[in-house]
């Protein structure tokens, strides 16, 4: 088939790369030309293992183009984002424009596939709506449905061809059609509902994992006010065979399940009290670990010297969206007393792409231990505390050794654990 996809970012263009690998004819529709450019040479401008071998091998054999601008096709995929506004409700700018963009070529028989993240009934009574508008019958002259991706950063094209699938059509027709098409290149199990169903599920897929989250950073919370181990808690807590806690951390980032939640929250904010709960938790973490900053460093006089060691919003990705650890370093930025300094060879954030962790750590009055990057794993304790002007760090991630930190001579403070050997 000719497949039209708008949107190749994240999920986009790795869904192109899978379709134009597998029998396809694909053409790839941004507005950003660095990403047109980019993949017209077979190249790609975000960070995905396996995805730019992919992306070369189709552009050379031809079945995989980009352009601004759709052309006919046999299917229409939307894949752009549906970004958060201010007063948390779900900006559906994108999926509006990138619906009206493909309108002049559409036609009778044609598919159209959702597959961006949208609060429930975006697919039937908003594209839906557009398309009808425009003079087609949803689910008749063109076949309407939404297919969202379940996949992980770093995994993705593994992911989108060995995990489940869920198909949401407007009616049978359309979903079994949708269903038949993915068959091509997905390997997990497809599963077709109707719409709204299959956009619930994806909204609480991730609203599962972030009210998990927010009950582990609640605990977290607890435990350093009673000077007890949230980690070990967790680990000996998860040995029950029907308990599953998640890990705390310095916040909840990424395009999904920083945002997901709020598209349940804004259709019935009466009823959604235990996700809007969480979604505060989870957001207010980054100024829980801000509080913790100044807390370690309350016996120093003048600018504090705070190395960020991280800044995506997960590890070994490239991906900022979302990410608690950019609110930390803008609340810490905004005080006035703390310089900040940022090591992350996956974003150029401020020079921290190319800067050595070393020549970073020099001077500094605390480390946080912010991303728990593979990089991280192997860092020379005693050579950071050699370089540091007060030997402190707080691990966030309780990704190193105390042990090896302590015995290198710096004071290890791990979020989750009231103790503070300083006090």
């Amino acid at each position: 088939m000719d497949i039209c996809i708008i949107g190749l970012g994240y999920i986009g263009l790795p869904t192109a790369a899978m379709f134009a690998t597998h029998g396809h004819n694909v053409l790839g529709v941004d507005v950003n030309r660095k990403v047109i450019d980019a993949l017209s040479q077979g190249k790609i401008i975000i960070e995905e293992p396996f995805l730019e071998e992919a992306v070369s091998r189709a552009v050379k054999q031809g079945t995989l183009r980009a352009s601004t601008e759709p052309e006919n096709s046999d299917v229409f995929i939307i894949c752009v984002p549906t970004p958060i506004m201010p007063d948390k409700t779900a900006d559906l700018s994108y999926v509006e424009s990138g619906t009206r963009k493909i309108l002049p070529y559409l036609k009778k028989g044609n598919m159209v596939i959702l597959e961006s993240t949208s609060p429930p009934g975006t697919t039937r009574d908003f594209v839906g709506t557009i398309l009808a508008e425009a003079g087609f019958v949803p689910g008749e002259d063109v076949l309407l449905a939404y297919c969202p991706e379940r996949v992980l950063p770093g995994r993705i094209l593994t992911e989108l061809k060995e995990n489940n699938r869920i198909v949401g059509g407007i009616n049978e027709k359309s979903a079994e059609a949708v269903k038949e098409l993915y068959k091509c290149f997905v390997e997990g199990e497809i599963y077709t509902t109707e719409a709204t169903t299959a956009e619930m599920c994806k909204l609480m897929e991730n609203t599962y994992r972030d009210v998990n989250i927010a009950l582990a950073n609640e605990l977290a919370m607890l435990c350093e006010r009673m000077g007890v181990n949230a980690w070990d808690v967790i680990k000996y807590a998860n040995k029950h065979p029907r308990v599953n806690l998640h890990m705390p951390g310095p916040g909840v980032g990424g395009h999904c399940i920083a945002v997901d939640p709020w598209f349940i929250v804004e259709k019935q904010p009466e009823i959604a009290k235990i996700i809007r709960l969480a979604r505060m938790t989870n957001d207010g973490m980054p100024h829980y670990v801000y509080n913790r900053i100044r807390e370690l460093t309350d016996d120093i006089e003048g600018m504090k010297k705070i190395c960020i060691l991280g800044a995506t919003y997960k590890p070994d990705v490239d991906d900022v969206r979302e990410s608690p650890i950019v609110e930390l370093i803008g609340l810490l930025k905004s005080q006035g007393s703390f310089e900040t300094v940022i090591v992350d060879k996956h974003v150029n954030l401020e020079g921290s792409k190319e800067r050595d962790l070393y020549e970073a750590v020099s001077d500094a009055h605390l480390v946080v231990l912010a991303v728990n990057h593979r990089e991280f794993g192997d860092v020379d304790f005693l050579r950071m505390k050699k370089a540091m002007k007060t030997p402190r760090v707080l691990d966030t991630r309780n990704f190193w050794n105390r042990d090896a930190v302590e015995s290198a001579g710096l004071e290890y403070n791990l979020l989750g654990w009231g103790r503070s050997a300083h006090e």
